[in-house]
């Protein structure tokens, strides 16, 4: 008889540690698991954007770009960073612009291209973070 309520008992341990064990295995999953990323909503894109304006140079083939563009980073701090870092940011553009001819600019894989050199040479200059995305808000080739 006494076997038989140790056993018992024994076997609704057993039971309590595995249903607790098996509790704390998937909360510790939940919430330590890798946390989906998400897309930034458009007010988080403008705050951690900075606006480009106006630069106007000519191109290696002789003839003049009047471009604009927006610069989203990945934070706040980064943004903050590419504002002092303005005149560098114009520098890099214009040292780009000068070396694309008119024809690779026209079409919509010379402006993403322009767009991924620009994103990748401001990036090395950056401490406080990274440039998520370059766009072309204004273009005017002549």
């Amino acid at each position: 008889m006494k076997n038989n309520n140790l056993l018992k008992i024994m076997f609704i341990l057993l039971v309590a540690i595995t249903l607790a064990g098996a509790v704390a295995v998937v909360a510790v999953l939940k919430f330590t698991g890798e946390k989906e990323q998400k897309e930034p909503t458009i007010d988080e894109v403008l705050e951690m954007s900075v606006d480009v304006k106006d630069i106007v140079t000519n191109l290696a083939s002789d003839d003049f770009i009047r471009i604009s563009f927006k610069i989203q980073t990945d934070s706040k701090k980064a943004k903050e960073e590419l504002e002092k870092r303005d005149f560098q940011v114009r520098n890099i553009i214009i040292q780009e612009l000068s070396e694309k001819k008119t024809e690779e600019l026209r079409g919509k894989e010379g402006k993403l291209k322009l767009e991924e050199d620009i994103q990748e040479k401001i990036n090395s200059l950056m401490q406080e973070g990274k440039v998520v995305k370059v766009y072309i808000t204004e273009s005017l080739l002549q």
